[in-house]
């Protein structure tokens, strides 16, 4: 699977997005990068990461309490890492 630095941004870009807006679940967004930017099976992916597949299998389903460090671990590839954004309120 090979896709262009722009469809990768732009792909990356809307993930993030969907994160920030809390639209998109941090274990939905790990499997979209890993499956539409690496197209790595979660074996690769869990070792390019340097975090065991159960702990990968894990954040995707969004089980248990994962660490700050293993969410990072996945996210440093696509050039992202955790952080603090500020409660959206809906008014209506």
């Amino acid at each position: 699977m090979t896709i262009t630095i722009d469809a990768r941004a732009l792909l990356i870009e809307g993930i993030q997005e969907g994160l920030a807006q809390g639209t998109l679940e941090i274990g939905e967004a790990v499997r979209r990068l890993r499956v539409e930017v690496t197209g790595l099976h979660q074996t690769q992916f869990a070792k390019m990461c340097k975090i065991s597949v159960r702990t990968l299998v894990h954040i995707e389903h969004g089980e248990g309490n994962q660490t700050l460090k293993s969410l990072n671990s996945v996210f440093k590839p696509f050039g992202l890492k955790m952080g603090v954004v500020r409660i959206r309120r809906d008014f209506s």
